[in-house]
């Protein structure tokens, strides 16, 4: 089969592979749709800190059953499914509670035996497997492992009906951590960026207020005052130097922050500001099976308008160019899908 390496840092390659076997739990996907994510451009750029070069990319994925391992009951051949691409123990104190994403032994494609899924199959445990909705399209598919850490976050934020929220970064995960918010009732939608084509299509998706923060040193108070105050909540999709305190600037007393951004190095900032107003910074990791469940049913709903964040559709063979185009944001490129049709 052909399969989309990272073989080294900037070095995006096709290559011929053995379509991997399946165990007997286990079902055998033909990838229909893969996407490129933020964190394989950190794999892409060799900072990732655990998947690293040559590796075989991807986990967000749509496609269709073609195998089935003799242990799986709750699939047939030809379903249109997903996946949530992490893998616990099974028996650990945080996977028996439905914290797989605690887990101490979880696994993840592109690390050790488990491929990644930008390949033309995919092999997946039944129980990280979701069949799509018949009204749901595989591109639709492809995007509920990104929205499902959206959802994720908005659940770790406690996020409720009319909340004023700011969303840092705007790239595809703030924007679907944006629609997410929205979805759980927040009125106000603050979303921040340095790009205006990206801070168009958060206006796409539904926010209520937008910034270009470009050489505004002091944008939280521009901010604040398009809003008409501090904000209840602030997810930061964005891993740039400083952006805690900034953050914390832009929070009312009490406030909740919640960080969904792949950081690199140390985040330092101002304590008094974190204490003295019982403000909050909550770590954020992944999702559950309850967020991916969630991210269908909003999908189904209508909660993501995935015009307004697919950007590019290209073939595998043209998936070099697609990494090339998210890291460097390129023709204006948000979500880049591979196809394998």
């Amino acid at each position: 089969m052909k399969a989309v390496y990272v073989d080294d840092a900037y070095t995006v390659v096709v290559k011929d592979v053995d379509i991997p076997e399946i165990s007997a739990n286990e079902v055998l996907i033909k990838v229909k749709v893969a996407g490129i994510c933020g964190s394989d451009i950190h794999t892409y750029k060799g900072l990732h800190p655990f998947r690293k070069p040559p590796v075989i990319i991807g986990h967000e994925i749509a496609g269709e059953i073609v195998k089935i391992g003799e242990a799986v009951t709750k699939f047939q051949l030809g379903d249109r499914v997903t996946v949530e691409p992490q893998s616990g123990c099974g028996t650990c104190e945080y996977c028996l509670t439905g914290k797989v994403n605690y887990c101490v032994h979880r696994g993840a494609p592109g690390i050790g035996d488990w491929y990644g899924a930008m390949a033309e199959y995919f092999t997946a445990p039944e129980q990280t497997v979701f069949k799509l909705p018949d009204d749901m399209n595989y591109e639709q598919g492809v995007l509920v492992e990104p929205f499902a850490v959206g959802v994720h976050a908005v659940r770790k934020a406690d996020i409720g009906v009319g909340d004023k929220v700011a969303v840092l970064g705007a790239g595809p995960i703030g924007l679907l951590a944006m629609a997410a918010a929205k979805a759980a009732g927040a009125t106000t939608l603050m979303v921040t960026d340095v790009m205006d084509y990206a801070l168009d299509s958060a206006v796409q998706m539904g926010a209520t207020h937008t910034l270009n923060i470009m050489s505004k040193p002091e944008w939280m108070t521009e901010a604040k005052a398009l809003v008409g105050g501090e904000f209840d909540k602030v997810l930061i999709a964005a891993g740039v130097p400083g952006i805690i305190d900034q953050s914390l600037a832009l929070l009312r007393k009490g406030g909740r922050m919640v960080t969904i951004a792949m950081f690199h190095g140390t985040q330092t900032f101002d304590i008094h500001n974190l204490q003295n107003q019982e403000k909050e910074i909550v770590g954020c990791m992944t999702y559950t099976r309850e967020d991916t469940i969630s991210a269908i049913d909003l999908i189904g709903a209508g909660a993501v308008n995935e015009e307004a964040i697919i950007t590019h559709r290209l073939t595998y063979e043209q998936a070099a160019e697609g990494f090339r185009l998210v890291d460097k944001k390129e023709d204006s490129s948000l979500k880049v899908l591979v196809t394998f049709e």
